[in-house]
């Protein structure tokens, strides 16, 4: 799953508890996101995963919700080919 116009790669850098993370964008910014209803139970997001972040439409600069997280071999592949220019 690759991200959209609309949705950014991030790292997890913090685990705040609750459903809630701080994530490293691809834009520059830190944004605390959650992890959505629909992925809580299904995807374990712990902290150094890649995430797809969807900002949120108001405070997009701070705020947004965690919509998919990459495996290894699937974070791997997005360095590889350029998709990914975090420094960890």
């Amino acid at each position: 799953m690759l991200p959209n116009k609309y949705d950014l790669l991030g790292i997890v850098t913090k685990n705040l508890g609750q459903a809630r993370m701080t994530v490293k964008c691809q834009d520059g910014f830190t944004r605390m996101s959650r992890v959505r209803g629909k992925m809580k139970k299904r995807r374990w997001v712990r902290e150094g995963d890649v995430v797809l972040v969807s900002p949120w439409e108001f405070e997009n600069e701070t705020r947004g919700d965690i919509v998919f997280r990459y495996t290894q071999n699937q974070a791997f592949w997005l360095r590889n080919n350029g998709y990914l220019k975090i420094d960890e």
